[in-house]
């Protein structure tokens, strides 16, 4: 007979403040729209800024005060250095914390909607949803548990991750059905490639770039205009296009807008809905991701990707960026792959680092080897189990 969980959950707050635009909101876009869609659960998404958050779900009311999309309750808060005591609680008036509670990200919860969390009986779970890594110091602090100094709650740490012993990653159950019919229907294809405003160019190597402002995109362009093969750049609107065209000595970088030069040809695509990027980066040959969101959706789009991390002034970035590399290259150096795991690294580091020019030759000679390994490195992950039902087990199973 199957045990009882301790608990059940079956509603859920979710906070999030928007940090570098689409990051944190589309973690905990997808994260909400699973627990509802996939878990029955009742979730209401608390967001401080929906203007960008609006780019990633097209059809959301940026003025309403509350609104439900794709099954989830959508309403706006703001921070504590953003409004006043009295606004806040007028805002939380009246409003009854749900089963769980997440603080995506050490957002900080307001003061109204704990003590009306501290008043509950029970008192809900209360989740920091982390950023993930690759450090060994986040399995030893996955789950940990901090007690709030004056208030009869505990929070406990949730940490994403690559292995055992974290809470995994987020993957939609129907992810992997979606990704082989895209790749197996000419007409899903074209579909995509009606709805980003381009055609294919025969014979190119497709490559998506998503990515913060960059110094070494300008020599990795000329790079790509001058070698041998033909590449077909699709870049979302955004930093990135705005980088290129200035390249290219254009004047706009809005949606529709192409460029080419040499043997490379760079068309702006349209900012499109989650589900559509997924499609985007399941159709290219390599793709330039950035921040957490996208990085994990190119692991299991299982093609070779290249990450911009989020920098940091006191370069902590590459720390958990060669901590991930650590982890990928393994795999690689296993099957007897250096040249490939030597590459990588070095591309990796070159396009983190400002000035430095990145080897485009080197890898692309590498991107056979490289697209296999990152379709085992995503079916590894799958063992893992998703995140979103890891997270549910853990707050009834664990969290008392």
């Amino acid at each position: 007979m199957p045990t009882q969980p301790d608990r059940a959950i079956r509603s859920w707050d979710i906070f999030c403040t928007v940090i570098d635009n689409y990051g944190d909101i589309g973690v905990c876009w997808r994260l909400a729209r699973q627990l509802a869609q996939e878990h029955g659960h009742a979730v209401r998404l608390w967001v401080d800024d929906l203007t960008s958050f609006a780019r990633l779900a097209p059809g959301l009311d940026i003025a309403a005060p509350e609104q439900v999309l794709a099954g989830v309750t959508i309403r706006p808060w703001r921070r504590a250095d953003q409004e006043s005591a009295e606004e806040s609680a007028a805002r939380f008036a009246g409003v009854a914390p749900h089963d769980a509670v997440i603080e995506s990200f050490a957002c900080d919860l307001p003061a109204t909607f704990l003590a009306a969390m501290a008043a509950c009986e029970p008192k809900p779970a209360w989740i920091n949803l982390e950023y993930m890594s690759a450090e060994p110091w986040v399995r030893e602090h996955h789950g940990m548990a901090s007690p709030h100094p004056r208030l009869p709650l505990v929070k406990y740490f949730f940490f994403p991750g690559f292995e055992p012993g974290t809470g995994g990653l987020l993957r939609e159950a129907m992810l992997g059905m979606q990704r082989e019919h895209l790749r197996t229907s000419p007409a899903a294809q074209a579909a995509l490639w009606r709805r980003l405003g381009f055609q294919p160019i025969d014979g190119a190597i497709k490559v998506s770039l998503f990515a913060y402002a960059n110094a070494a995109l300008p020599a990795l362009l000329a790079q790509w205009r001058d070698g041998p093969d033909p590449v077909q750049c699709l870049v979302p609107a955004g930093l990135a296009a705005q980088q290129a065209s200035e390249w290219f000595g254009a004047a706009g970088s809005m949606a529709g807008s192409a460029f080419e030069c040499g043997n490379l040809t760079v068309q702006v695509v349209p900012f499109v809905r989650q589900e559509h990027y997924d499609e985007l980066l399941w159709l290219c040959d390599l793709n330039f991701v950035r921040g957490e969101d996208s990085f994990v959706r190119a692991q299991w789009a299982g093609r070779p990707f290249v990450w911009h991390i989020y920098p940091q002034s006191d370069a902590a970035h590459m720390v958990k960026l060669d901590a991930f590399l650590a982890l990928f290259r393994h795999r690689l150096e296993q099957s007897g792959q250096i040249e490939a795991a030597n590459a990588l690294s070095a591309f990796w580091h070159s396009w983190n680092k400002d000035g430095e020019s990145p080897d485009w030759s080197r890898l692309r000679a590498c991107l056979p080897v490289l697209g296999a390994a990152t379709e085992q490195w995503q079916r590894s992950l799958q063992h893992l189990g998703d995140l979103a039902a890891n997270l549910v087990a853990f707050c009834e199973n664990r969290v008392k």
